[in-house]
């Protein structure tokens, strides 16, 4: 594994950084305890997807997008509902409640000029659709996509390879 610095110019061939499993190993447990606490059952697993593809589409991250569109693809999700996240406020295509998740994600995710970004109207939004566990489990879903959102963007993992295909070597 090399440890050389890369450069200014990266080989668009590979990612910025090798394996960062391999670097800091603690990151698998990470990972597992993550995906653990958010498939709970208290909130359906396309709806965190819906979630966790919105914040690649905010953040700009081509890997994330492509990434949870697949997973959505997997899970039996419709090219129309994948494809509307983007322009989820108007599209047809979404429950209540997904709508509710996908603000959340929105308002944490996104600077707002005009105020605090999770207002008390969009919590209480929030509060129609989900319980206490279920409002949690959403809240750490948020957490989940970011807390793996630096090392998409900073180390480039290169969209639709396997975890073993994707990071330098």
């Amino acid at each position: 594994m090399s440890t050389a610095p890369a450069t200014a110019e990266q080989d668009a061939s590979q990612s910025r950084l090798p394996n960062p499993a391999e670097l800091i190993p603690e990151l698998k447990d990470i990972g597992e305890v993550l995906f653990k606490a958010t498939g709970n059952g208290s909130v359906p697993k396309n709806t965190i997807s819906l979630l966790h593809l919105r914040a690649g589409q905010i953040v700009g991250n081509t890997y994330l997008t492509v990434l949870h569109t697949g997973n959505l693809r997997k899970a039996g999700e419709t090219e129309e509902r994948i494809t509307a996240v983007a322009s989820w406020r108007d599209a047809p295509y979404f429950t209540g409640a997904e709508r509710a998740a996908l603000a959340l994600v929105e308002a944490v995710l996104t600077a707002n000029p005009a105020g605090e970004r999770v207002s008390d109207e969009l919590y209480a939004q929030a509060r129609e659709h989900y319980d206490d566990r279920a409002l949690a489990t959403l809240i750490m879903a948020i957490g989940q996509v970011c807390f793996f959102i630096p090392l998409a963007l900073i180390g480039k993992p290169l969209p639709g390879l396997s975890p073993a295909e994707q990071w330098r070597r």
